[in-house]
């Protein structure tokens, strides 16, 4: 697999207007495992193999626990995560697959009590960047396996 498309080479304004999100979200006052987390479900569901690689590696770096990455897949399903987690996962869930309902009511009461409006607003920011992301990688074909995390203290700061 080769990469198409060099996207901060050939629309260097875009690209950064994307890195500025992400600056955004670096400072934005959401925990950064959780950034990780739901960037690492989204990538999931959309099947960038990119972008998985990147944050399983970024998570790890940060000290994530094996356990919660083999069962993100099935987060529902299994007793490591928190409410505030599941909330967001749940909204990161719902905000990635826009197009098979929308975002139900019902999802939309389970995070407000665990996310203030301006954390809500964040958090689906950040499903749509690294949902934006995910559609730039697969589309470029980047290659997994090639991304080295920052290491440990780095990443701690960043998203």
């Amino acid at each position: 697999m080769r990469q198409r498309i060099h996207f901060g080479s050939v629309a260097p304004a875009a690209y950064q207007a994307v890195l500025g999100l992400e600056e955004y979200l670096h400072q934005c006052g959401l925990e950064i495992p959780l950034i990780h987390l739901l960037k690492l479900r989204a990538s999931q569901i959309n099947g960038c193999a990119y972008c998985i690689d990147m944050h399983w590696k970024d998570l790890r770096a940060i000290g994530e626990n094996e356990q919660r990455l083999y069962g993100l897949d099935a987060w529902q399903e299994s007793p490591y995560y928190s409410e505030r987690e599941r909330a967001a996962l749940a909204w990161t869930e719902v905000v990635t697959r826009i197009t098979e309902g929308h975002v139900p009511d019902e999802v939309y009461e389970q995070v407000r009590p665990h996310f203030s409006e301006k954390e809500l607003a964040d958090l689906t920011l950040a499903v749509a960047t690294i949902n934006l992301w995910n559609r730039l990688a697969i589309s470029a074909r980047l290659v997994p396996g090639t991304y080295q995390p920052a290491k440990a203290a780095e990443v701690k700061k960043s998203a």
